[in-house]
C-alpha cells in the first residue's frame, strides 16, 4: 500500500487517480483477452496460422496498451494538449499517406505500415476540440470556437476520401456533443444537425456501398447477394443459440463460420459461449465507465478537463454502443471494434492513449493548480 505521506510521482498519481475507472478498464482488458481466446482460434485455423496466433499478438498489444495508458495518465493537462497536437499532426500525415500509397482493402485505403492512422486521429481530435471549445468559452479574445469549427472538416474530409464513414460518423457525433456543451446558440445546433442529416442522405445517394448496406439493413431481400448480411445474421443467431447462460467456453459453433468473430463480432461470440448474462455484465462495465466519466466531467472545475473528459468518454461509449448495436442487428455494419475487447493492435493502442488522456484529465488536483492553469 502506498502511504499518503510519501512524495513521489507514483504516490501522487496513486492518490489522485480514479482507481475505480482504472479497475474497470483493467477488467475489460482481461475480459477481452479471454474472449480473444474464445473467438480467434477458428479464424487463425482458416488462415493457416497456429490456433493461438491472434491470442499471442493480443497479449503483446495488451502489455503495450497497459504501459501506454499508465504513462499517459501521468501527464498534466498541458502535456496532454501538447501530446495530442503532435499525435494529431502525425496521424493526419499518415492518413494522407494512406490515401496516396496505402494498400486498398475492401475498396478503402485505411492502412499504411501496418497501422490504421484514423484510429489515432480520434483521441487527438477530441483533445484539440475540447481545448478549442474551452478556450472559446473562457476567453473572448481567442477564436476558440472558430478553430473548433475549422477542425471538424479538416479531420473528416480525409476520412471520407478513404472512405471510412464509420469513423467519420463517430468523430462528428462527439464533436457535435462538445459543440452543444459549449453552450452555443440553438440556431447553430440545428444547423449542424441539418448538415449531418444532409451528409447521411448524400452518402446514401452517391456512395453505392453505403446505399447497399442501408437497404440491406432495412430490407434484407431488397437486392441479390445474401453475403452482404451473412455476418450480422450469423451474429444474431449466435445470441439466440447461446441463450441466457451460453454453451460454455470453446463450445460455440457459429464462430467457426463468422469471418470477423475475433474483431467486429466478438460480442456475438460472447453471447453464444457465455450467454446473455455475460453480455449484460460486459455492457454494465462499459456503462459504468461512461457514467463515471460523465459525472466526473460535470464536477470538474477546469473547463478544458471538463470538455476533454466528456469528449473522451463519449468517444469510448458511442464506439462501444455502435459495435454492440451492429452485433444485435440494430444498425448497419460499420466495421468498428469493441473497445479493449476486440482483437486489433491499432485500435487497442489508440484506445490506451484515449483512456490514458481520460485518466490524466480526471485526476484530482488542488484548486490552486487549477487557478494557475487558467492563466496559461
Amino acid at each position: 500500500m502506498v502511504s499518503r505521506a510519501e512524495r513521489s510521482t507514483f504516490a501522487d498519481w496513486w492518490w489522485t487517480v480514479d482507481r475505480w475507472l482504472l479497475a474497470s478498464l483493467a477488467s475489460l482488458m482481461v475480459i477481452g483477452l479471454v474472449l480473444t481466446m474464445a473467438g480467434s482460434p477458428p479464424v487463425a485455423e482458416r488462415l493457416g496460422l497456429s490456433a493461438f496466433h491472434f491470442v499471442n499478438k493480443q497479449i503483446i498489444a495488451l502489455v503495450m496498451a497497459g504501459g501506454l495508458l499508465t504513462v499517459t495518465s501521468l501527464l498534466t493537462p498541458r502535456q496532454v494538449r501538447r501530446m495530442a497536437l503532435v499525435m494529431y499532426i502525425a496521424s493526419m500525415g499518415l492518413v494522407f499517406a494512406a490515401l496516396a500509397f496505402g494498400v486498398e482493402v475492401k475498396g478503402a485505403r485505411r492502412w499504411i505500415f501496418g497501422v490504421q492512422p484514423s484510429e489515432f486521429v480520434k483521441p487527438a481530435f477530441v483533445i484539440l476540440a475540447a481545448w478549442a471549445f474551452s478556450e472559446g468559452a473562457k476567453r473572448r479574445d481567442v477564436p476558440g470556437n472558430f478553430f473548433a469549427l475549422l477542425l471538424l472538416p479538416l479531420t473528416i474530409v480525409p476520412l471520407i476520401l478513404q472512405p471510412d464513414f464509420g469513423q467519420t460518423m463517430l468523430v462528428s457525433i462527439v464533436w457535435a456533443s462538445l459543440f452543444f456543451m459549449a453552450g452555443l446558440h440553438w440556431f447553430w445546433v440545428a444547423g449542424i444537425g441539418g448538415i449531418g442529416v444532409g451528409g447521411v442522405l448524400a452518402a446514401y445517394q452517391f456512395v453505392p456501398h453505403v446505399r447497399a448496406r442501408i437497404e440491406k439493413f432495412i430490407d434484407p431481400g431488397s437486392s441479390p447477394g445474401a453475403s452482404d448480411t451473412f455476418q450480422v445474421d450469423t451474429a444474431l443467431e449466435s445470441f439466440i443459440s447461446g441463450g441466457w447462460f451460453g454453451k460454455g467456453p470453446g463450445e460455440g459453433t457459429f464462430k467457426r463460420i463468422l469471418p470477423d468473430s475475433h474483431t467486429d463480432f466478438i460480442f456475438a461470440v460472447t453471447g453464444e459461449e457465455f450467454g446473455i448474462v455475460a453480455c449484460m455484465i460486459v455492457v454494465s462495465i462499459f456503462a459504468f465507465i461512461v457514467l463515471r466519466g460523465l459525472f466526473g466531467a460535470a464536477r470538474n472545475e477546469d473547463s478544458f478537463c471538463r470538455f476533454a473528459s466528456a469528449g473522451l468518454v463519449m468517444l469510448f461509449g458511442i464506439q462501444s454502443a455502435i459495435n454492440m448495436a451492429v452485433n444485435l442487428h440494430l444498425m448497419p455494419a460499420k466495421g468498428m471494434t469493441l473497445p479493449f475487447i476486440s482483437y486489433g493492435g491499432s485500435s487497442l493502442i489508440s484506445l490506451s492513449f484515449a483512456m490514458g488522456f481520460l485518466v490524466a484529465v480526471t485526476r484530482r488536483r488542488p484548486k490552486s493548480q487549477i487557478v494557475d492553469r487558467l492563466g496559461e
